[in-house]
Parts: structure tokens; sequence; C-alpha cells
């Protein structure tokens, strides 16, 4: 049996849904990740990393091409942000990532490219509807991904906003997906975000303004 087959082979059932090795190890991962973020962890990027290479087999067991695109972009995100937070560590005195509010332009450029973005994968998806069997709900989750993560890498707090906007389509389509542990794990995720959220904004109130210094758009 190779790796691939054992990833994508089922671990267990629950609520009459079957959950594969791969959604369930790359979710678990991904759920690390943004728990270390919440902590101001570097190593949410290295986590962010894995679990973006070990779902690539699990979107691909659903055959949603949004899902495998997103995860190869979280992998490419996930190698910046790592770079621009060991470059923005630095401007925490406890040595962990200065947090902060974005500015209104800043705010208007993530949601102007989530528009724009969505409008263009979700048309692609609906011109080739063999690359996913729900094209603009794939397409938005494809896109609100990366803009969270790139608001992640800026130390944004407005990040958590972006995950919590992307969990709302991502549960139900997870599920009609027969990705159900993916589905649990979003559902995690929303209380994650809350409490990030909380605390990230928190922090960003004694943050100074040059939060990412060396961390370039």
């Amino acid at each position: 049996m190779t790796a691939l087959t054992w990833l994508n082979a089922e671990a267990f059932e629950v609520f009459g849904q079957k959950v594969i090795w791969s959604d369930m190890i790359g979710n678990l991962m991904g759920l690390a990740a943004l728990a270390l973020g919440w902590r101001r962890s570097i190593w949410t990027w290295p986590a962010q990393l894995l679990s973006g290479l070990i779902l690539v087999a699990a979107y691909a067991s659903a055959h949603l091409a949004g899902g495998i695109g997103k995860q190869l972009l979280v992998i490419s995100v996930a190698v910046w942000g790592w770079r621009a937070w060991q470059l923005g560590r630095r401007s925490a005195q406890d040595g962990s990532i200065a947090v902060r509010t974005a500015t209104w332009k800043e705010r208007g450029l993530l949601l102007a490219g989530a528009a724009a973005g969505t409008l263009a994968v979700g048309g692609l998806f609906t011109v080739y509807p063999n690359l996913s069997w729900s094209p603009w709900a794939d397409a938005y989750i494809f896109v609100g991904t990366i803009v969270a993560m790139v608001a992640q890498a800026r130390g944004l707090v407005e990040f958590w906003f972006a995950w919590l906007l992307v969990d709302l389509v991502g549960v139900p389509l997870a599920f009609n997906s027969g990705l159900a542990f993916s589905g649990l794990v979003y559902v995690v995720y929303f209380a994650l975000v809350l409490w990030g959220a909380y605390d990230w904004y928190q922090r960003s109130r004694t943050t100074p303004a040059t939060a990412l210094e060396g961390a370039t758009a």
C-alpha cells in the first residue's frame, strides 16, 4: 500500500459518514496551526505547510479542484508568512509576532481582492465544471483562505474575521463533499476564531503601528 492510498483510506465512521486519514490528519494539523497563530507562535507556519501537503490528498479524493488549488497556495503563502514573521518577530517585546488592526485602505484591498478573486475562480470553475461540483462555494473558500493567510502574515487582526467568513461556507460544503472530519474541525475553528480575534484585538491596542517591520506587502 502506497502512502497516498493509506492517506485516502477510511479511518473510521462518524454520524454515518466515512472519515479518511488525510482529512483527519490534515485538519488536525490545520487546527494546531490556528491555535499556534492565536498564540502568535512562528510554528503556525510549518504546521500550515504540513497541513496543506496532507490535505491535497483529501481534496483530490473528493474531486474538489478548488480545495487542491487552495492547499497548494496555502503551502506557498505559508512559506512567505514564515519568512515575514521571522522578520517581524523582533517588533514584539516578548519575541512573538506583533499584531495590529488593518487600515481602511488595507481592508478595502482585502475585500476587493476577495471579491475579484472569487469571481475569477468561480467563473473558471463554471466554465470547466469538471474542476469542482460546487464552483462558487469552492471558489469562495479557495480565495477566502488565501486572503485570511495574507492578513495573518501581515499580523492583521482582521485575519480572524476572514476565517470566520470562510467557516460559514466551509462547514456545509465539507459535509456535502463527504469530508466529515473537515466539517467537524470547521466547527472547532469557529470557537478558536472568536477567541483568537478577541485576544489579537486586545494585543493590537498596545502594539506599535509598525507591527510587521520587514514584512513586505
